[in-house]
């Protein structure tokens, strides 16, 4: 929101510096973003005279101007501006100097064949209007070798803010004005809006408004009114606040807008077919709009329309066929209200982000209606004339007229502030609140213009913003006297230990969206009707995500678009399986694609290097499980892969049937070419909800490492097994022979062919035992094999190979 500083001085009797203001505001909470002084950006360009502007000898439409800028000495200037002439004052830019109207800087030159040390400026040149036909002319009697912006008065100092979504009071100068008022930088003037009197009688257009959206439509014919340019002082208000002035029928609007935070607009009477209203599109509709650009509407837009045709995009845009242009004699001036959550969702499915948009969304004061007609009227009626008819009103809104029951401890209690009754009824007084009663309990009605207020706290923060946030006591944290209690909840500690772990090894941490396309959802295990978004905010946004996977597999598409084909990403965050609370589940996920295994990715002059696999899935997996305090060994694989997964390439870790951690895999080749990715994809999920929690009760310690002094002794088996019998239990068989002794059970071959015999393979595994009392003897060791070789084939139905 941008408005200089005269501006706000019209509404704000003040005697405070730009510095005390601009400090104030982001004091109350309406951050100052920048401060331009608009006449320090036009300091290098002075008054000059010219003293002589003879034809250049080598160019038609060029002149070489003899220019005395107050220097002591003549300037050559090359001038093709058609009014420099001899005795002409004008602006010059010495060499040096920035030109913002062209964004160069000017310098010394050669233009064919005759030097040129310096510019002539016209106005376009130095944004002081879209005039370019020629160079500025200035009175006869302008002081030479002034600096322009003190001859022509150009000292505005704009400011612009920052406002929060709640502060729509504040899109307009008078609300700013009443803030600082409040906060003790001046005093509110009293500006009171009068009626205009109907001197056209009736208006013979009506208004109509059909719809939830519109609640209030009023409309005045002004007849026979003179368009032109806004006057001088308009023109340089808007331009100063980045508005380009138009004709003074729309700056008009502009203006009002910008004041009084009060949106309306102005059509040609003339081009109108009967009645004028605000109603919801219809299918099949269209909208040339202000901007040059033709928007569709459907049943979900309000439209401004006559009985024929749309106008207009309601709260939002005009349409060029019926706006006012410098041949307007009859002007209709339209005033409403609309619910802003409409004006939002419209203005983001039509993409539009117009001034009435941002004031609309942001809520509009809906006691404004009337009077901002009636200051339009006034100020039409003052600078083009006309005779205006009768206002036309339909519909009605009311503010909500919201009492709060007001606690005056309350601002100690919340801030530390310590205000004195009086104090606080008189500062609320001033932001335009009503105040009732003399207790410690007092009754504040809202104003209408701040909708936002609805609660004590947003009355104690009212307070606050006046008396200062710097003078909000700073107190210390009391000492604490013994040990801590936890902070993190056991969620919040699986999700910072889950990502170190997948950090550590060598993984890249995404952070995705939420939402998914209907179509990903639902190969991802969604696409249930109760989570689907009510309002998405694009077609490829509709679901919520069951599943971590769409969005880091659309993240590795990207980087392999872009080059990056090895990369290994993971993520933490919550999934939907449900619209229940607790169907939200905490899932941490990971990929790996191509060659970017756990050894590391890409080429490398030793060889080619692997692809990813579904070991690389279960490695990372495991070593997450374990950061988190699970022992893979001690839960159940299954070869159950998740519907993402490849066939036979992938599986399920749990603790049962129904208490599912996670799974890992290769991923599925149809659900790789959906994301278009070549080559190999591991992945895996955990739910980190679904992990045990740890034991309450307090157990033995163990050492954090046993070292035993005796050699361990390693020896090898081979039994051949059915081809269907999972190597797992073959493992927990022989690690299961004598715990005690058995430190570490692994397989390190696999055979199967004619010599083991049809349906059977060859599983060869290595058995380390670490003795810890003494040396084993041949005797002890001779009696572990045998319980090693009956424990196998007990379990797996297996024999000893020969």
């Amino acid at each position: 929101m941008k408005f200089t500083l005269s501006w706000l001085k019209e509404h704000l009797e003040t005697t405070a510096s730009t510095d005390q203001i601009v400090e104030k505001l982001t004091m109350i909470g309406l951050e100052v973003e920048e401060v331009t002084d608009t006449g320090a950006a036009l300091k290098g360009f002075v008054v000059a005279h010219v003293v002589s502007a003879e034809q250049h000898p080598n160019a038609d439409k060029l002149r070489v101007c003899k220019v005395d800028a107050g220097t002591g000495e003549l300037i050559d200037v090359v001038c093709g501006a058609p009014n420099a002439r001899t005795g002409l004052k004008s602006v010059f830019a010495a060499p040096g100097t920035y030109i913002p109207g062209k964004d160069i800087t000017i310098g010394k030159g050669n233009i064919r064949g005759q030097v040129s040390n310096g510019m002539l400026c016209s106005a376009a040149e130095l944004e002081l209007s879209e005039d370019h036909d020629g160079i500025i002319e200035l009175p006869e009697d302008a002081p030479i070798g002034v600096p322009y912006p003190d001859y022509a008065g150009i000292d505005e100092v704009v400011i612009d803010i920052g406002l929060t979504p709640n502060r729509g009071d504040c899109a307009g100068v008078r609300g700013i004005a009443r803030d600082l008022a409040a906060a003790g930088l001046g005093t509110l003037k009293d500006e009171a809006i009068e009626n205009v009197p109907a001197t056209a009688g009736a208006s013979p257009i009506d208004v109509f408004v059909d719809g939830a959206v519109c609640k209030m439509f009023a409309g005045r014919l002004i007849k026979n009114v003179k368009n032109g340019p806004s006057p001088q002082w308009l023109a340089d208000r808007l331009r100063a606040v980045g508005l380009r002035p138009i004709n003074a029928l729309v700056d008009i609007t502009n203006l009002v807008s910008l004041d009084r935070a009060r949106p309306l607009h102005v059509f040609d009477a003339d081009k109108l077919k009967g009645n004028v209203g605000a109603r919801m599109g219809r299918a099949g509709e269209s909208l040339l709009a202000l901007d040059g650009k033709t928007y569709q509407v459907d049943e979900t837009i309000c439209v401004i329309a006559d009985n024929e045709k749309v106008l207009g995009l309601g709260g939002i845009m005009g349409g060029e066929e019926t706006g006012s242009t410098e041949q307007t004699t009859n002007v209709f001036i339209e005033c409403a209200w609309f619910e802003p959550g409409a004006i939002a969702a419209a203005g983001r499915k039509t993409g539009i982000n117009s001034d009435a948009r941002y004031r609309f969304e942001r809520t509009v004061d809906p006691t404004s209606v009337l009077p901002g007609i009636e200051l339009a009227t006034k100020l039409v009626m003052e600078l083009c004339g006309g005779e205006p008819a009768e206002v036309v009103v339909t519909g009605h809104v009311e503010a909500p007229g919201t009492v709060i029951e007001f606690p005056l401890d309350e601002i100690e209690r919340l801030t530390g502030l310590k205000v004195a009754p009086d104090e606080v009824k008189a500062i609320l007084g001033r932001l335009g609140f009503g105040v009732a009663g003399s207790g410690e309990v007092i009754s504040v009605t809202v104003p209408s213009w701040r909708p936002d207020v609805s609660m004590k706290a947003d009355l104690v923060e009212e307070v606050m913003r006046m008396v200062g946030v710097d003078n909000v006591p700073v107190e210390p944290l009391p000492r604490l006297t013994g040990v801590a209690p936890k902070m993190l909840t056991p969620i919040q500690n699986r999700r910072r230990i889950a990502r170190r772990a997948l950090a550590a090894r060598g993984m890249d941490e995404a952070v995705t969206w939420s939402f998914i396309s209907a179509s990903l959802a639902e190969k991802f295990g969604g696409g249930k009707p109760e989570l689907k978004l009510a309002n998405a905010i694009a077609s490829d946004m509709t679901d919520m995500r069951p599943s971590l996977l769409p969005g880091l597999l659309a993240g590795a598409a990207r980087n392999g678009n872009r080059g990056l084909s090895d990369v290994a990403l993971f993520e933490v965050g919550q999934v939907f399986l449900s619209d229940a609370p607790e169907g939200q589940h905490t899932y941490a996920t990971g990929i790996r694609t191509s060659t970017a295994g756990i050894a590391g990715g890409g080429r490398h002059w030793q060889g080619k290097a692997e692809k990813v696999s579904v070991y690389d899935a279960k490695a990372d997996l495991a070593a997450a499980l374990d950061a988190l305090g699970v022992d893979i060994d001690k839960v159940q694989v299954v070869a159950e892969p998740a519907a993402w997964s490849h066939p036979g390439r992938g599986g399920r870790v749990q603790l049962g049937p129904k208490v599912i951690l996670g799974w890992f895999g290769e991923l599925h080749p149809a659900m790789a070419a959906e994301f278009d990715l070549d080559g190999p994809v591991a992945a895996f999920e955990i739910d980190l909800d679904a992990l045990p929690e740890p034991r309450q009760k307090a157990t033995k310690a163990k050492p954090a490492l046993e070292l035993s002094p005796y050699q361990p002794v390693k020896r090898d088996f081979a039994f051949v097994l059915d081809s269907q019998v999972e190597a797992a239990g073959l493992l927990r068989a022989a690690k299961g022979a004598d715990k005690a002794l058995i430190s570490d059970v692994s397989i390190f071959d696999v055979f199967a062919g004619a010599h083991v015999g049809e349906g059977k393979k060859s599983v060869a595994i290595e058995v380390t035992l670490q003795p810890k009392d003494k040396t084993l003897t041949d005797e002890e060791i001779e009696a572990v094999s045998g319980k090693i070789v009956a424990a196998v084939e007990k379990a797996t139905g297996g024999s000893l190979r020969a």
